[in-house]
């Protein structure tokens, strides 16, 4: 069982010989760049009353440290791979573990927000009975379980297959960890899992949009060419688009990866641009496209910076 081994030794020199570390470096600043400005929004949330007993920012909370559980978890792999560290199996198994889950639980929790956009416009007077912050938080449980039970297994049937594997692996990266454990149940039930996950989620938003244009069509609320309305769908669209694009391009090249369809180097550069770029573009554009377009969080980020910069001129003044 030195397969994952070999590959691992492979990949990394084929990586250090191409300058393939050079992917890193975008890696790394959208990772920094998203894990300053995430925290501003959490504090802006928990902080204040108001917001932390409506729904749409509770989800909007865990959506935020889904991708901060994501990013730290990748940095993790990707400094352990620009310094050549090994890194034990077990411990590559449950970082993987935990970046699908946090994946997961991002896209379910962002398919949600849909769902309550749905309810509060379809029941206005009930939406509070229906959804209210303890419910939330319950469902953001759920989402949570709901995301891991997979992974976990994962784990279980990584560890019962990998008895006699290396204890330690030159290189931690979820296609090597999945395409080299050589199972036609394995890679169906991955290609089964993303399948079903962006089917469900897909017909559910496209549910409650086609259904919220139904109820709402004649309140005028659709006719101005940049009204509310249209930019919140365009931003849902665009923030699913880029979350859901890397889980299918993952999907395909793990398929291509355990087939030998393509060559090493090949898959290198796909897995490279897949890791350090898409996966990050949406979690850098989340907080702009969904924390920024609250009215209430920028108002309160622009009145703590504004007094900030006041007190910080009153002290050099003085």
């Amino acid at each position: 069982m030195t397969i994952i081994l070999n590959i691992s030794q492979i990949w990394l020199d084929t990586m250090h010989s191409r300058h393939m570390e050079l992917f890193f470096i975008p890696a790394i600043f959208l990772t920094v760049t998203t894990l300053l400005v995430n925290p501003l929004l959490l504090i802006c949330i928990f902080c204040l009353q108001t917001l932390r007993q409506e729904t749409r920012y509770l989800l909007l909370a865990n959506t935020l440290m889904a991708d901060m559980v994501f990013l730290c978890l990748n940095l993790a792999i990707v400094i352990c791979a620009l310094l050549g560290v090994t890194v034990l199996r077990i411990v590559c198994e449950l970082v993987i573990a935990g970046m699908i889950t946090a994946y997961c639980c991002t896209i379910l929790t962002i398919t949600f927000m849909v769902v309550d956009t749905y309810v509060a416009v379809r029941w206005p007077l009930k939406y509070n009975k229906l959804l209210p912050p303890s419910r939330t938080l319950k469902i953001m449980v759920g989402i949570w379980l709901m995301a891991s039970m997979y992974p976990i297994s994962l784990v279980i049937v990584m560890e019962a297959v990998g008895v006699q594997a290396p204890h330690q692996l030159p290189l931690c990266l979820v296609l090597l960890s999945l395409g080299s454990l050589g199972l036609d149940t394995t890679t169906v039930g991955v290609h089964l899992y993303f399948a079903i996950g962006v089917i469900c989620c897909f017909l559910l938003i496209l549910y409650c949009y086609v259904r919220l244009y139904v109820v709402t069509r004649t309140s005028g609320i659709w006719q101005q060419r940049y009204s509310r309305a249209r930019l919140t769908l365009l931003a849902h669209c665009v923030m699913l688009l880029l979350y859901f694009s890397p889980a299918l391009v993952f999907t395909v090249e793990l398929g291509l990866f355990q087939n030998n369809m393509v060559s090493q180097e090949v898959s290198m550069w796909i897995t490279m641009s897949n890791m350090s770029m898409l996966m990050l573009l949406p979690r850098a554009s989340s907080p702009f496209l969904y924390g920024l377009r609250y009215r209430e969080i920028y108002h309160k980020l622009t009145t703590v910076l504004w007094r900030r910069q006041r007190l910080s001129q009153v002290s050099v003044q003085h």
